[in-house]
Formats: C-alpha cells, sequence, structure tokens
C-alpha cells in the first residue's frame, strides 16, 4: 500500500544532514506516522451474519475429505479454476472472478460474544474495555459526508459490540427501527407528526436549546447530554434533507429492481444499504440470517444460503454497474466458523480456528482467495488472517490510519493493535 519506511537510523541521518535538530526530525516522523493514508473507498457495506457461517458449507467446501467432514452440501466450480463454493451459492460462483475470498481467517474465541466482540471490533474481548465498532470508528474518524449518519445498521445493530464501545454515544449507529423487507417499512422518526407544523417545530427545538444551556452550564462534561444533543442535530438535519429522506424511501426504486436483490430480508437491506451509501453514508452493517447450526446444517444453509446469494450478487452487478463499486468496500463476515466434523445431530458446532470472510470493489482485487485451510478445514495451513489483520486493512483502505491512538478514560488506545494492511489483497 505503500513504499518501505526508512529505518531509524536512515531517517535521523537524512534529517541531520538536512540541518535538521534531532526533535526537529523526531516530530518530523511522529508527524509522518500519524498520516493518514491515501483512501481508496468512500465507503463500506458490511454483510454481517451473525451466529457464525459454516465454511465448509459456503465458500470452503472440501469435496474430497471423509464424509463426516465434508458433510452433504455439494460443491460446484467457480468462474476462478481450482475454486468451489457450496452449491447454494450459484450466482456469487459466477462472480468469483470479482471477489477477493480470505479463507484463512482465524481467532481463539469460541463464544458468540467474544467472537463477535473480535470481528466487529478487531479486538480481542477484554474485561477492562468494550472496544468500538468499525463502523464506530470510522464515523469518528472521518464524519458525515452528508445529512445522511455516518454509520447506520439495518435494520438494527446485530450485536452490542456494532456500538461505539469507550467512544461517545454520539459515534454509535443510526438504527432503523423497521425492517426494510416490511411493507409498512419506516425509518422511525424520520419524518414530524402531522400535527406539528414548521412553526411548531422551530418554537419546540428552540425550548430545547434554552433548556440544554442551562444544563451544560452546570454539566459542562457530560458525555451523554452532549451525545444527545449530537443526536438531536443529526436528526434535525434529517428532517431538513429532503435528499437525506429520500435515501430511506424504498419505493423509489422500480418492482424490478426489488425482484433483482430478492424480496426477502437480505435483499431489501442490501438494496437500502447500497442507497444509504449512493446518498454518503459511510459505513452501513447489514445483518442477516441467524447461522448457528449445531443442528441439521443441511436444512439451515439450504434455506438461508440462496437468498444471500441473490442479494450480494445483484448487489455487486448494481454498483458495478453505476461506478460504486470500485469505491464502495463490499465486505461480508460472520463471528467464526463451524466445527470440522459433523456431529450427531447433523449441525456443525462453535470453530474459531478457520472460517471465511468475502470482499469485493473499495480498492480490492478481484478474483484472488487468500490463505487456505488443511484438507478437512480444520486448520489454517497458508497465510492465517486475524481480525486485527482485517480491521486495520479496512481503516487503511477508508483513508483511516490504524496506529491513531484514541482516550479511553485516561489511558491512550490505538484504533487497531498490532496485526498488518493485508497488501495482497489490495489492488
Amino acid at each position: 500500500m505503500s513504499a518501505p519506511r526508512p529505518t531509524r537510523r536512515e531517517a535521523l541521518g537524512v534529517g541531520l544532514l538536512a540541518g535538521l535538530g534531532l526533535a526537529d526530525v523526531l516530530a518530523l516522523r511522529a508527524r509522518a506516522a500519524s498520516a493518514d493514508p491515501a483512501p481508496r473507498a468512500k465507503g463500506v457495506i458490511h454483510l454481517y451474519l451473525p451466529g457464525g457461517l459454516a465454511h465448509q458449507e459456503s465458500f470452503d467446501p472440501k469435496p474430497l475429505s471423509p464424509a463426516a467432514y465434508r458433510g452433504n452440501v455439494q460443491a460446484i466450480g467457480t468462474s476462478l479454476d481450482g475454486v468451489q463454493f457450496s452449491r447454494y451459492l450459484p450466482r456469487l460462483a459466477k462472480r468469483a472472478h470479482e471477489v477477493t475470498l480470505i479463507r484463512s481467517m482465524t481467532h481463539r474465541e469460541a463464544a458468540h460474544e467474544r467472537g463477535a466482540h473480535s470481528i466487529l471490533t478487531g479486538y480481542a474481548p477484554s474485561p477492562a474495555l468494550v472496544y468500538p465498532s468499525l463502523g464506530s470508528v470510522v464515523s469518528h474518524e472521518l464524519g458525515m459526508r452528508t445529512a445522511l449518519p455516518a454509520y447506520v445498521c439495518v435494520p438494527n445493530a446485530p450485536d452490542p459490540y456494532a456500538s461505539h464501545g469507550y467512544l461517545s454515544a454520539s459515534f454509535g449507529p443510526f438504527e432503523l427501527g423497521s425492517d426494510p423487507a416490511r411493507s409498512d417499512f419506516g425509518v422511525r422518526d424520520l419524518v414530524p407528526p402531522k400535527e406539528v407544523d414548521a412553526s411548531r417545530a422551530a418554537r419546540r427545538r428552540a425550548l430545547r436549546d434554552e433548556v440544554d444551556r442551562g444544563f451544560h452550564g452546570r454539566h459542562p462534561a457530560a458525555d451523554g447530554p452532549t451525545a444527545m444533543d449530537t443526536f438531536y442535530e443529526r436528526a434535525y438535519a434529517l428532517l431538513d434533507s429532503a435528499e437525506a429522506r429520500a435515501a430511506f424511501d424504498l419505493s423509489a426504486e422500480s418492482s424490478a429492481m426489488r425482484d433483482r436483490y430478492g424480496r426477502t430480508d437480505v435483499g431489501q437491506r442490501l438494496l437500502l444499504a447500497r442507497r444509504l451509501i449512493a446518498a454518503g453514508t459511510r459505513f452501513v452493517t447489514v445483518s442477516a440470517g441467524g447461522w448457528d447450526h449445531h443442528e441439521n446444517i443441511e436444512r439451515g444453509v439450504s434455506r438461508g444460503l440462496p437468498p444471500i446469494d441473490q442479494a450480494l450478487a445483484a448487489l455487486l452487478e448494481d454498483l458495478g454497474a453505476s461506478g460504486l463499486l470500485d469505491e464502495t468496500l463490499v465486505l461480508v463476515t460472520t463471528e467464526f466458523g463451524r466445527t470440522p466434523k459433523v456431529n450427531n445431530t447433523g449441525g456443525r458446532d462453535h470453530w474459531p480456528g478457520a472460517f471465511s470472510v468475502l470482499l469485493a470493489g473499495g480498492g480490492v482485487r478481484r478474483g484472488f482467495v487468500l490463505g487456505a485451510t488443511d484438507a478437512t478445514a480444520t486448520a489454517v495451513e497458508a497465510d492465517p488472517v486475524h481480525p486485527e489483520d482485517l480491521a486495520r486493512t479496512v481503516f487503511t483502505l477508508l483513508g483511516v490510519q490504524p496506529d491513531r491512538e484514541l482516550t479511553a478514560g485516561t489511558r491512550p488506545v490505538r484504533l487497531v493493535k498490532g496485526g498488518r494492511v493485508l497488501t495482497e489483497l489490495c489492488a
């Protein structure tokens, strides 16, 4: 992603030769280290599949392994030579040459909440601190592009760890309070009540501002009220912006377009995510389905994967046709994989040792597979990727410096601790 940094000795030597003092050189190096990388993407659509999607039944099938490992879901070829997907992903199989697939994600957290924390924040869980989600960090670091919220969860935050963590609550996600898949979908409080006209709304706003001034004079450091002020201001911006309100209006899409994505939960949620990204939202997290298949995993994926397949393929095609794919990072994650062996109820249990992640657009290579698992999908045998690697890469693609330090209470905390930018998957 960038040229190699000079060693400390080289930097000091060049600086001193140029006539700079030691303090000047160290200051220059500190500023260079904190500089933001050049952005490759303007926004992210993050499809999060809660519960733990089985890599064996989706993006990393093992058709040649013993029956106890491979399960009953057949594998099919893709548009990439030698790469196979589940039979329930035929549309994505035809578009495999457009995406990057990580088959070597791994961490150590086998409990749902701990695995979710790891993937959604890039940090292993800590008893001392709840870290902010990737979306909240992006909201904090990059702010709003338009009147739309910088970070939106569709329909709601999929997990407590999809929120602001130690950051101010003002950087938490905007949640819809309604599902785009519903026929009566409408964003909660986006339109004022009919009995509240413009003049009445203005009087209410003025009264609230007067009350707030008195409160803040007595409690200037209180985060809760300050965060609430931010939410109110963003709500006013939404109410005042016809363009922002229009982004949430799915009825503006043609019936044919809605059919292309699928009249399913995930189909309509991803369609709305595309509208929000096109209108200026920076980070949209979409949650879909439940993938905790301890029993009868074949039935679970046969029902759950086809809508994902249809909606994701439509999203990639739609973003590509509109020119948005090059500036939009599409990210598909889950909290962990499933056990190598099928259990005695036909399911698979929790397995953080190996699982898959899909990426597309936004500065990512096309038609690339990073990493590999062994013959039974038990362990990563090449190029392991950890949550901090993924977080560091996502931030870098967005132009956010992963090593920047924020303050949690009184302690400095980096946006990402450790890890590496996955330069091999960057275009």
